[in-house]
């Protein structure tokens, strides 16, 4: 395993392991990507957005995905505090656009 502080890390997998993924060729790594964010987040290693970062998934998706795969969502503090800055900046853009301060 090498880490490059510019590109994150990178995995090497086995030719042989990449061999028996059941999986057409460019999909493997999208999927792997996705396998790996899911057992993550799972583990509660990283968070939500974080896990949906990796596996490039919007929220929605993401929260689908776990959902199909009965991975309860998680949801602490960071996660919180995500959605109140989210709400507030929305609320901010909302009255900005309708001239209330």
């Amino acid at each position: 395993m090498q880490i490059n502080k510019r590109r994150g890390i990178e995995l090497q997998i086995p030719e042989s392991v990449l061999q028996a993924v059941r999986l057409p060729e460019n999909r493997i790594r999208k999927e792997l990507m996705k396998e790996l964010a899911l057992a993550l987040y799972s583990q509660k290693i990283i968070s939500f957005g974080k896990a949906r970062e990796l596996a490039k998934l919007g929220k929605y998706e993401f929260g689908m995905l776990l959902g199909q795969r009965g991975i309860c969502r998680h949801y602490g503090t960071e996660e919180l505090e995500d959605d109140l800055a989210y709400a507030y900046n929305q609320q901010h853009v909302t009255d900005s656009k309708s001239g209330h301060y």
